[in-house]
Protein backbone atom coordinates (compact mmCIF):
# COMPACT_ATOMS: atom_id res chain seq x y z
CA UNK A 1 0.00 0.00 0.00
CA UNK A 2 2.85 2.39 0.80
CA UNK A 3 4.31 1.68 -2.62
CA UNK A 4 1.00 2.68 -4.22
CA UNK A 5 0.97 5.92 -2.21
CA UNK A 6 4.59 6.60 -3.20
CA UNK A 7 3.96 6.20 -6.92
CA UNK A 8 0.65 8.09 -6.72
CA UNK A 9 2.34 11.09 -5.13
CA UNK A 10 5.23 11.23 -7.60
CA UNK A 11 3.01 10.82 -10.68
CA UNK A 12 0.55 13.34 -9.24
CA UNK A 13 3.48 15.74 -8.77
CA UNK A 14 4.36 15.46 -12.46
CA UNK A 15 0.78 15.97 -13.61
CA UNK A 16 0.18 18.85 -11.23
CA UNK A 17 3.32 20.74 -12.23
CA UNK A 18 2.65 20.46 -15.96
CA UNK A 19 -1.08 21.17 -15.59
CA UNK A 20 -0.31 24.31 -13.58
CA UNK A 21 1.99 25.40 -16.40
CA UNK A 22 -0.83 24.98 -18.89
CA UNK A 23 -3.11 26.86 -16.49
CA UNK A 24 -0.85 29.93 -16.51
CA UNK A 25 -0.60 29.94 -20.29
CA UNK A 26 -4.34 29.56 -20.84
CA UNK A 27 -5.23 32.17 -18.22
CA UNK A 28 -3.13 34.57 -20.27
CA UNK A 29 -5.04 33.60 -23.42
CA UNK A 30 -2.59 31.17 -25.07
CA UNK A 31 -3.36 27.47 -25.48
CA UNK A 32 -0.17 25.55 -24.76
CA UNK A 33 -0.56 22.20 -26.47
CA UNK A 34 3.22 21.95 -26.59
CA UNK A 35 3.53 20.86 -22.95
CA UNK A 36 4.67 17.41 -24.03
CA UNK A 37 7.60 18.87 -25.95
CA UNK A 38 8.43 21.30 -23.13
CA UNK A 39 8.53 18.37 -20.71
CA UNK A 40 11.00 16.51 -22.92
CA UNK A 41 13.29 19.54 -23.33
CA UNK A 42 13.06 20.38 -19.62
CA UNK A 43 13.96 16.77 -18.79
CA UNK A 44 16.91 17.07 -21.18
CA UNK A 45 18.20 20.17 -19.38
CA UNK A 46 17.96 18.47 -15.99
CA UNK A 47 19.49 15.23 -17.25
CA UNK A 48 22.46 17.03 -18.81
CA UNK A 49 23.03 18.84 -15.51
CA UNK A 50 23.05 15.50 -13.69
CA UNK A 51 25.41 14.03 -16.27
CA UNK A 52 28.05 16.75 -16.11
CA UNK A 53 27.87 17.78 -12.45
CA UNK A 54 30.35 15.93 -10.21
CA UNK A 55 28.79 13.04 -8.35
CA UNK A 56 30.50 14.18 -5.16
CA UNK A 57 28.44 17.40 -5.08
CA UNK A 58 26.24 17.79 -2.01
CA UNK A 59 22.52 17.07 -2.35
CA UNK A 60 21.17 20.63 -2.06
CA UNK A 61 23.39 22.30 -4.71
CA UNK A 62 22.90 19.26 -6.98
CA UNK A 63 19.11 19.52 -6.72
CA UNK A 64 19.26 23.28 -7.24
CA UNK A 65 21.42 22.99 -10.37
CA UNK A 66 19.23 20.24 -11.86
CA UNK A 67 16.08 22.29 -11.26
CA UNK A 68 17.73 25.34 -12.79
CA UNK A 69 18.79 23.35 -15.87
CA UNK A 70 15.26 22.01 -16.36
CA UNK A 71 13.73 25.47 -15.90
CA UNK A 72 16.11 27.19 -18.32
CA UNK A 73 15.56 24.60 -21.05
CA UNK A 74 11.79 24.61 -20.50
CA UNK A 75 11.57 28.40 -20.63
CA UNK A 76 13.78 28.62 -23.72
CA UNK A 77 11.66 26.06 -25.56
CA UNK A 78 8.37 27.66 -24.52
CA UNK A 79 9.68 30.92 -26.00
CA UNK A 80 9.21 29.34 -29.43
CA UNK A 81 5.50 29.12 -28.68
CA UNK A 82 5.48 32.76 -27.59
CA UNK A 83 7.21 34.01 -30.73
CA UNK A 84 4.95 32.02 -33.05
CA UNK A 85 1.62 32.58 -31.32
CA UNK A 86 1.98 36.01 -29.71
CA UNK A 87 4.29 37.87 -32.06
CA UNK A 88 3.29 36.22 -35.34
CA UNK A 89 -0.28 35.24 -34.32
CA UNK A 90 0.11 31.70 -35.68
CA UNK A 91 -2.48 29.01 -35.01
CA UNK A 92 -1.82 27.90 -31.43
CA UNK A 93 -2.98 24.32 -31.94
CA UNK A 94 -0.67 23.73 -34.89
CA UNK A 95 2.31 25.37 -33.17
CA UNK A 96 1.79 23.30 -30.02
CA UNK A 97 1.59 20.08 -32.02
CA UNK A 98 4.76 20.99 -33.91
CA UNK A 99 6.59 21.69 -30.65
CA UNK A 100 5.63 18.27 -29.33
CA UNK A 101 7.08 16.50 -32.35
CA UNK A 102 10.15 18.73 -32.50
CA UNK A 103 10.91 18.31 -28.79
CA UNK A 104 11.38 14.54 -28.91
CA UNK A 105 13.29 14.68 -32.21
CA UNK A 106 15.60 17.49 -31.11
CA UNK A 107 16.35 15.87 -27.74
CA UNK A 108 17.08 12.52 -29.40
CA UNK A 109 19.43 14.02 -32.00
CA UNK A 110 21.25 16.15 -29.41
CA UNK A 111 21.79 13.30 -26.93
CA UNK A 112 22.97 10.96 -29.69
CA UNK A 113 25.44 13.62 -30.84
CA UNK A 114 26.74 14.06 -27.28
CA UNK A 115 27.08 10.31 -26.73
CA UNK A 116 28.80 9.79 -30.09
CA UNK A 117 31.26 12.61 -29.38
CA UNK A 118 32.21 10.95 -26.09
CA UNK A 119 32.26 7.43 -27.54
CA UNK A 120 31.99 6.83 -31.32
CA UNK A 121 30.45 3.41 -30.68
CA UNK A 122 27.63 4.85 -28.54
CA UNK A 123 24.74 5.92 -30.77
CA UNK A 124 22.03 5.69 -28.11
CA UNK A 125 19.78 8.53 -26.98
CA UNK A 126 20.21 7.56 -23.33
CA UNK A 127 21.56 9.63 -20.45
CA UNK A 128 22.44 7.90 -17.18
CA UNK A 129 22.19 9.65 -13.82
CA UNK A 130 22.46 6.85 -11.25
CA UNK A 131 24.35 8.76 -8.55
CA UNK A 132 22.61 12.07 -9.11
CA UNK A 133 19.15 10.51 -8.79
CA UNK A 134 19.96 9.33 -5.26
CA UNK A 135 20.26 12.98 -4.17
CA UNK A 136 16.52 13.43 -4.85
CA UNK A 137 15.48 10.44 -2.74
CA UNK A 138 15.18 10.05 1.03
CA UNK A 139 14.42 6.62 2.44
CA UNK A 140 11.79 6.69 5.20
CA UNK A 141 11.65 3.01 6.03
CA UNK A 142 9.56 1.32 3.36
CA UNK A 143 8.54 4.69 1.90
CA UNK A 144 10.87 6.49 -0.51
CA UNK A 145 10.38 10.25 -0.36
CA UNK A 146 11.21 12.20 -3.50
CA UNK A 147 12.01 15.89 -3.08
CA UNK A 148 9.80 16.63 -6.09
CA UNK A 149 6.79 15.80 -3.91
CA UNK A 150 7.63 18.83 -1.77
CA UNK A 151 8.63 20.96 -4.77
CA UNK A 152 5.23 20.27 -6.38
CA UNK A 153 3.39 21.42 -3.24
CA UNK A 154 5.50 24.59 -3.06
CA UNK A 155 4.81 25.35 -6.73
CA UNK A 156 1.09 24.70 -6.16
CA UNK A 157 0.92 27.20 -3.29
CA UNK A 158 2.96 29.67 -5.35
CA UNK A 159 0.59 29.32 -8.32
CA UNK A 160 -2.47 29.90 -6.12
CA UNK A 161 -0.96 32.98 -4.47
CA UNK A 162 0.28 34.47 -7.76
CA UNK A 163 -3.01 33.95 -9.61
CA UNK A 164 -5.46 35.04 -6.92
CA UNK A 165 -3.55 37.20 -4.45
CA UNK A 166 -1.34 39.40 -6.62
CA UNK A 167 -1.97 42.21 -9.08
CA UNK A 168 0.09 40.34 -11.67
CA UNK A 169 -2.14 37.26 -11.44
CA UNK A 170 -5.36 39.22 -11.71
CA UNK A 171 -4.03 41.09 -14.74
CA UNK A 172 -2.92 37.81 -16.30
CA UNK A 173 -6.39 36.32 -15.94
CA UNK A 174 -7.96 39.52 -17.29
CA UNK A 175 -5.94 39.08 -20.48
CA UNK A 176 -7.36 35.57 -20.88
CA UNK A 177 -10.93 36.67 -20.29
CA UNK A 178 -11.20 40.00 -22.14
CA UNK A 179 -7.89 41.30 -23.47
CA UNK A 180 -9.45 44.40 -25.09
CA UNK A 181 -10.88 45.50 -21.75
CA UNK A 182 -7.55 44.80 -20.06
CA UNK A 183 -5.74 46.87 -22.69
CA UNK A 184 -8.17 49.74 -22.21
CA UNK A 185 -7.05 50.15 -18.58
CA UNK A 186 -3.36 50.13 -19.48
CA UNK A 187 -2.43 46.44 -19.21
CA UNK A 188 0.06 45.32 -21.85
CA UNK A 189 -1.63 42.18 -23.16
CA UNK A 190 1.37 41.04 -25.18
CA UNK A 191 3.68 41.18 -22.15
CA UNK A 192 1.18 39.36 -19.95
CA UNK A 193 0.74 36.61 -22.51
CA UNK A 194 4.49 36.28 -22.82
CA UNK A 195 4.68 35.98 -19.04
CA UNK A 196 2.03 33.23 -19.04
CA UNK A 197 3.83 31.25 -21.74
CA UNK A 198 7.24 31.52 -20.06
CA UNK A 199 5.81 30.54 -16.67
CA UNK A 200 4.28 27.48 -18.34
CA UNK A 201 7.81 26.69 -19.52
CA UNK A 202 9.05 26.81 -15.91
CA UNK A 203 6.37 24.40 -14.71
CA UNK A 204 6.61 22.17 -17.79
CA UNK A 205 10.39 21.88 -17.47
CA UNK A 206 10.09 20.92 -13.80
CA UNK A 207 7.42 18.37 -14.67
CA UNK A 208 9.69 16.85 -17.31
CA UNK A 209 12.66 16.25 -15.02
CA UNK A 210 10.31 15.02 -12.30
CA UNK A 211 8.88 12.48 -14.74
CA UNK A 212 12.17 10.90 -15.77
CA UNK A 213 13.41 10.81 -12.16
CA UNK A 214 10.25 8.93 -11.16
CA UNK A 215 11.44 5.94 -13.20
CA UNK A 216 14.77 4.31 -13.76
CA UNK A 217 18.26 5.82 -13.37
CA UNK A 218 18.64 6.43 -17.11
CA UNK A 219 16.36 7.77 -19.82
CA UNK A 220 16.11 7.22 -23.57
CA UNK A 221 14.85 10.50 -24.95
CA UNK A 222 13.43 8.88 -28.07
CA UNK A 223 10.73 7.48 -25.75
CA UNK A 224 9.42 10.95 -24.94
CA UNK A 225 7.23 11.26 -21.83
CA UNK A 226 4.49 8.76 -22.70
CA UNK A 227 1.74 11.31 -23.29
CA UNK A 228 1.98 12.90 -19.84
CA UNK A 229 1.80 16.35 -21.41
CA UNK A 230 -1.60 15.57 -22.90
CA UNK A 231 -2.71 13.84 -19.71
CA UNK A 232 -1.79 17.02 -17.84
CA UNK A 233 -4.07 18.99 -20.15
CA UNK A 234 -6.90 16.65 -19.15
CA UNK A 235 -6.03 17.26 -15.50
CA UNK A 236 -6.11 21.01 -16.11
CA UNK A 237 -9.52 20.87 -17.79
CA UNK A 238 -10.95 18.51 -15.14
CA UNK A 239 -9.58 20.90 -12.52
CA UNK A 240 -11.40 23.80 -14.19
CA UNK A 241 -8.19 25.86 -14.54
CA UNK A 242 -8.03 26.30 -10.73
CA UNK A 243 -4.86 25.27 -8.85
CA UNK A 244 -6.59 23.56 -5.92
CA UNK A 245 -8.88 21.53 -8.17
CA UNK A 246 -5.96 20.71 -10.44
CA UNK A 247 -4.14 19.26 -7.43
CA UNK A 248 -7.09 16.99 -6.61
CA UNK A 249 -7.46 15.93 -10.24
CA UNK A 250 -3.72 15.17 -10.39
CA UNK A 251 -4.03 12.87 -7.37
CA UNK A 252 -6.89 11.00 -9.03
CA UNK A 253 -5.07 10.54 -12.33
CA UNK A 254 -1.83 9.80 -10.49
CA UNK A 255 -3.54 6.97 -8.61
CA UNK A 256 -4.68 5.28 -11.82
CA UNK A 257 -1.20 5.68 -13.32
CA UNK A 258 0.40 4.25 -10.18
CA UNK A 259 -1.77 1.12 -10.38
CA UNK A 260 0.14 0.04 -13.50
CA UNK A 261 3.35 0.00 -11.44
CA UNK A 262 2.11 -1.83 -8.37
CA UNK A 263 -0.96 -3.88 -9.36
CA UNK A 264 1.07 -7.09 -9.01
CA UNK A 265 1.31 -6.34 -5.26
CA UNK A 266 -2.46 -6.56 -4.85
CA UNK A 267 -3.71 -10.18 -5.00
CA UNK A 268 -7.28 -9.02 -5.72
CA UNK A 269 -6.12 -7.19 -8.85
CA UNK A 270 -3.83 -10.02 -9.96
CA UNK A 271 -6.72 -12.47 -9.58
CA UNK A 272 -8.67 -10.54 -12.22
CA UNK A 273 -6.11 -11.71 -14.83
CA UNK A 274 -6.12 -8.29 -16.48
CA UNK A 275 -2.97 -7.68 -18.56
CA UNK A 276 -0.58 -5.05 -17.24
CA UNK A 277 -1.01 -3.04 -20.44
CA UNK A 278 -4.63 -2.38 -19.47
CA UNK A 279 -3.50 -0.73 -16.24
CA UNK A 280 -1.08 1.38 -18.28
CA UNK A 281 -4.04 2.53 -20.37
CA UNK A 282 -6.23 3.37 -17.36
CA UNK A 283 -5.29 7.05 -16.88
CA UNK A 284 -5.87 7.76 -20.58
CA UNK A 285 -9.19 5.92 -20.62
CA UNK A 286 -10.26 7.77 -17.49
CA UNK A 287 -9.24 11.09 -19.06
CA UNK A 288 -11.44 10.41 -22.09
CA UNK A 289 -14.40 9.51 -19.88
CA UNK A 290 -13.90 12.50 -17.61
CA UNK A 291 -13.63 14.95 -20.50
CA UNK A 292 -16.64 13.41 -22.23
CA UNK A 293 -18.85 13.93 -19.18
CA UNK A 294 -17.46 17.26 -17.97
CA UNK A 295 -16.75 19.13 -21.21
CA UNK A 296 -20.16 20.83 -21.25
CA UNK A 297 -19.67 22.28 -17.77
CA UNK A 298 -16.07 23.34 -18.39
CA UNK A 299 -15.44 27.05 -18.27
CA UNK A 300 -12.22 27.86 -20.05
CA UNK A 301 -10.86 31.42 -20.24
CA UNK A 302 -12.99 33.16 -22.86
CA UNK A 303 -10.16 34.53 -24.98
CA UNK A 304 -7.90 31.47 -24.95
CA UNK A 305 -6.63 30.50 -28.38
CA UNK A 306 -7.61 33.85 -29.92
CA UNK A 307 -4.62 35.93 -31.14
CA UNK A 308 -4.83 39.41 -29.69
CA UNK A 309 -5.50 42.21 -32.13
CA UNK A 310 -5.04 45.62 -30.54
CA UNK A 311 -7.34 47.24 -33.09
CA UNK A 312 -10.25 44.83 -32.46
CA UNK A 313 -13.04 45.84 -30.08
Amino acid sequence: MLLLVQYTLIFASVLMLVALGGCFAEHSGVINLGLEGIMVIGALGGALAMRYLPGSMAAFPMILCVLLGAILFGVAYSALLGVACINFKADQTIVGTALNMLGVAAATVLVKAINTAANPDDVSSEIQYVDAKKKFLVSLGTFEFNWFMLIAVIMLVLAYVVLYKTRFGLRLMACGEHPQAADSVGINVYKMRWAGVLISGVYGGLGGICYILAGVSAWKFENGVAGFGFLSLAVMIFGQWRPTRIALAALLFGLFRALSNVYFGFPALVALNIPGSVYNMLPYIISLLVLAFTSKSSRAPKAEGIPYDKGQR
